[in-house]
């Protein structure tokens, strides 16, 4: 890879993933994002009970994927290929989703390899508040009314937001969380789990199926940024189940390093190496 190339927006944030990754900071945010307004509870209908936004969803959904399809379609965003499609069984009934957080698009692999599976056809995503309240354009448009469900700093908002999540997965909706929190462009390892999405998923009563893309640089060809296009694999992995004999916080934990393992595993299989971060190397 010719970092000469590559663009200096791009430059720094793999400068402070390599930084934060020697540090042990691995839910930290490392792209230059401008302080985000607070969502309040007037500013979200997570559940969609409005009119307006019954039908901003069904346009935002019908964009957002003629979008993404032109995108595959111009082999712009690249998937090779998918692997464990025999786990899918388990969104029959809804399930919490995991992967890891590496671009922009990685929901939009996620649902065009499982979609047909789906019985309700949409999956709802977890976003960050900052991407639902700052960006302008078809990105914010389709970030405010494509399904997701946005945090917030604000207390009031969360309760809200908790309750719409717990009413979705116990109907049988299926959500996409990243339980690594944000993002690290293009990287390829997965980071060690936060367990909210485990203790939303014990108390809805809901598995959590983790998935984990794999990416392979294309040597050919570079993107926008200077930096090879990736080639994307999904893999969908092993559902782990909440422990009815454990606490609400022990299972939601013991799933969490279940799913934590599960993505290890598959990456050092894909990979071919162990897998180990700076930190560990210097034994901080």
């Amino acid at each position: 890879m010719d970092e000469t190339k590559i663009s200096a927006d791009r430059l720094e944030v793999l400068a402070r993933i390599q930084e934060y990754e020697a540090k042990g900071w691995f839910d930290r945010d490392v792209e230059n994002d401008p302080e985000a307004p607070e969502l309040t509870p007037d500013k979200v209908d997570y559940l969609c009970k409005k009119l307006s936004s019954k039908i901003s969803r069904k346009i935002a959904n019908r964009v957002g994927d003629r979008y993404f399809l032109k995108l595959i379609k111009k082999d712009v965003l690249v998937i090779d290929g998918v692997h464990g499609e025999e786990y899918l069984d388990v969104l029959k009934n809804g399930a919490m989703i995991t992967c890891n957080h590496f671009s922009p698009f990685d929901n939009y692999i996620v649902f065009h390899c499982i979609r047909k599976h789906l019985p309700h056809k949409y999956l709802y995503k977890v976003i960050r508040e900052g991407n639902y309240t700052n960006f302008p354009g078809l990105y914010g448009y389709l970030f405010r009314h494509c399904n997701t469900l946005p945090l917030s700093s604000n207390r009031r908002t969360m309760i809200n937001f908790m309750t719409a999540v717990q009413t979705l997965l116990k109907r049988g909706e299926s959500i996409l969380i990243y339980p690594e929190q944000g993002m690290w462009w293009n990287y390829k390892k997965p980071r060690p789990f936060k367990s909210g999405a485990f203790k939303m998923a014990v108390r809805a009563g809901v598995p959590v199926l983790p998935t984990f893309i794999t990416m392979q640089d294309d040597e050919t060809r570079l993107d926008g940024n200077g930096y090879p296009v990736q080639r994307h694999t999904l893999h969908i992995l092993p559902p782990v189940y909440p422990d009815s004999t454990l606490s609400e916080k022990e299972s939601a934990e013991k799933m969490k390093d279940e799913a934590y393992a599960l993505c290890k595993a598959k990456y050092e299989e894909v990979y071919g190496e162990k897998l180990t971060y700076a930190c560990d190397e210097k034994g901080e």
